[in-house]
């Protein structure tokens, strides 16, 4: 609340604020940054525009300072928000004549900022949306479909050496695990899981302990890029079985699998 008192003739300014109880911790939440630190954005050009008393300021800029703390934020980031803030107010650039194209990301983790940097230096502006919302988390679920009964990139598990084989499918998961076994039955190896199997004698187990479902996925044409991003994953972390090729390496990909 913004408190105005007349003395003399003069107004001036106070922030007045009521003191709430935090129970979580915002800092923590699986969200970008630039969302996290929005009400800070705003707090503080308030603080530095308003024509308040010295006090007055101190008290606020402490007050800002408790509110980050109590929400997780370190005082060292809050300190670097502001320092830029106050270079932007001091150095204002010339507008800018070229238009600005916005692009928006789905914020799954931090790794997605090693992909929107690759934008920082071109005509492209990046913006977030995120799918970890409290309506995405207390609405039911809408499709009660079995995940065997669905379509997209799934795991196949060697049962011997642990290994991993995916695939993508426009299929049910049902209906391509019954292909890999009559591959592996009939001594045919067409696929990279059977010949696995075959040529290393090992073992596999009935579908519910070896295919599991990674991604269900509607468009087919996302079919092949998330199907190699799992691939390079696993061949990343040597999880992979040698029968399947990883292909070329994504820079893309790297990005995001490289810590």
């Amino acid at each position: 609340m913004l408190f105005v008192t007349y003395a003399q003739a003069a107004a001036s300014l106070a922030y007045i604020r009521q003191i709430t109880r935090v129970t979580c911790q915002l800092a923590d939440s699986t969200h970008p940054d630039e969302h996290k630190l929005a009400a800070y954005r705003y707090h503080i050009p308030g603080m530095l525009s308003l024509p308040l008393k010295t006090t007055q300021q101190k008290r606020e800029w402490e007050t800002i300072l408790h509110i980050a703390q109590q929400n997780g934020f370190p005082p060292a980031m809050i300190h670097k928000l502001r320092h830029q803030i106050e270079h932007k107010t001091k150095h204002i650039s010339p507008p800018d004549r070229k238009k600005k194209k916005w692009e928006t990301f789905t914020y799954i983790s931090p790794q997605i900022t090693k992909i929107t940097n690759l934008f920082r230096n071109t005509n492209i502006r990046i913006t977030y949306k995120c799918h970890n919302t409290v309506a995405n988390r207390i609405k039911p679920p809408r499709d009660h479909t079995p995940p065997h009964n669905k379509w997209g990139i799934c795991q196949l598990t060697c049962n011997t050496c642990n290994l991993l084989y995916v695939g993508q499918t426009s299929r049910s998961l049902s209906i391509r695990y019954k292909e890999h076994i009559h591959y592996i039955r009939s001594n045919n190896p067409q696929s990279a899981y059977a010949l696995h199997i075959l040529q290393n004698r090992h073992e596999y187990c009935p579908m519910n302990n070896t295919m599991t479902l990674l991604k269900h996925i509607n468009n087919q044409s996302l079919l092949l890029p998330y199907e190699q991003y799992h691939i390079q994953s696993l061949h990343h972390n040597r999880k992979f079985i040698p029968e399947q090729s990883p292909g070329d390496t994504n820079p893309l990909f790297q990005a995001v699998i490289n810590p």
